[in-house]
């Protein structure tokens, strides 16, 4: 009797363990979609995977080829494209995988290591870009005359990352927990999941990992805007220029990135604290989509909005011919001369700026003492 009755005690256990399993990978019909909804969804992440790829493996090998690029500020941008072409490579991967087949493949420990690594490298990013606001803001307000220090940038990216562990790791240890959402196919936080615990790790985590860090970059490139405006007209040198292309370049990734996520994060709140199954199978998808997407989105802002990495770009596929410089690529650009007028004692002195392979002949010696050359861009 004894005997019997442990094992059916065990055989009682394991069908509820294999069950639990289940629930895990193949979630109640209600929820799934259909075989034409999971074949969209194929497409679209295999197309996410492969562009995501691509596009920040572009961005990598720009950095490894041109010195140039390689400036402390473009330290945060590698960090970026670091962390999304990782989650290209590791987390949606198994998700499509998955919408292949209908349902998620990995069991429970795949779920754990499917919505660890995506919402580590998501927090990453977002904070690299709440740094690069703040190093923005500092640097068009306050004149600094120092070289490039890559000190700071490099314990920026180290922050990043400690800072996304400490609240990534937290479910993997009990603190809530990782499960399936949408269609079945994918992992993350458990939105879901009812009990006070997970409600207080939801919202430390909106509150650290999204509402603080959106509002220090709203302060800060309010303040920047601002300082824009009142200088613009007074200062219009060929740096500031520069300064405020990286500005404009800067806001545009924040604001794609927000685009991308803040859906998903009114999704999440919504299925967290709203009506039991009040989000559908495919309002689920569509934001989760969306915020994958911002891994293809990223590596075109820098290529197409930055100068030298445009320039850099044409180079690597041979769309441009490139000369070698004491070590360092360079661009050659078109002919241009600008002529200047410059008085000096009695007469005036006519003298060329060279910005390209030709150009007028340089002011002499005497001609430029105690005078300032101006600073001129290609």
């Amino acid at each position: 009797m004894d005997l019997r009755m442990f094992s059916g005690l065990d055989a009682l256990n394991y069908s509820v363990n294999l069950s639990d399993d289940r629930e895990l990978m193949d979630p109640p019909g209600d929820r799934k979609l259909s075989p034409a909804g999971f074949a969209v969804l194929s497409v679209m992440l295999g197309l996410i995977m492969t562009f995501g790829f691509l596009n920040n493996f572009v961005v990598l090998l720009l950095f490894c080829k041109f010195k140039k690029l390689r400036t402390p500020v473009n330290m945060l941008l590698l960090n970026i494209s670091v962390s999304d072409m990782l989650v290209c490579m590791f987390g949606t991967t198994l998700s499509f995988a998955s919408s292949i087949r209908g349902r998620w493949l990995l069991g429970p420990s795949g779920c754990n290591w499917y919505g660890f690594i995506n919402s580590c490298f998501g927090i990453v990013s977002l904070i690299s870009l709440v740094i690069l606001s703040y190093d923005r803001y500092s640097t068009l307000t306050v004149y600094n005359k120092r070289g490039p220090d890559y000190r700071k940038p490099l314990l920026a990216v180290a922050a990043t990352w400690l800072y996304s562990l400490f609240w990534t790791v937290p479910p993997l240890l009990g603190w809530s927990s990782y499960s399936t959402e949408g269609a079945g196919t994918s992992c993350s936080v458990s939105w879901t999941a009812r009990t006070a615990q997970s409600h207080a790790y939801i919202i430390c985590l909106f509150t650290f990992c999204l509402g603080l860090p959106v509002l220090v970059m709203i302060y800060c490139y309010g303040r920047l805007l601002w300082a824009v405006k009142q200088v613009g007209k007074i200062r219009k040198t060929a740096a500031r220029r520069r300064e405020y292309h990286i500005l404009f370049m800067v806001l545009t990734t924040a604001a794609c990135y927000l685009l991308c996520w803040m859906p998903y994060g009114v999704v999440a709140m919504m299925a967290t604290f709203g009506p039991p199954d009040i989000i559908s199978p495919v309002a689920s998808v569509v934001p989760s989509l969306l915020a994958k997407s911002s891994t293809v989105i990223n590596p075109l802002i820098y290529i197409l909005m930055n100068k030298q990495f445009y320039r850099c770009f044409l180079v690597l596929f041979h769309c441009k011919h490139w000369s070698a410089e004491n070590g360092n690529t360079s661009v050659a650009s078109k002919t241009t001369a600008i002529q200047l007028n410059r008085r000096v004692g009695d007469g005036a002195v006519a003298c060329g700026v060279h910005v390209g392979p030709v150009g007028l002949p340089p002011c002499s010696a005497a001609a430029v003492k105690n005078t300032t050359a101006p600073e001129v861009t290609a």
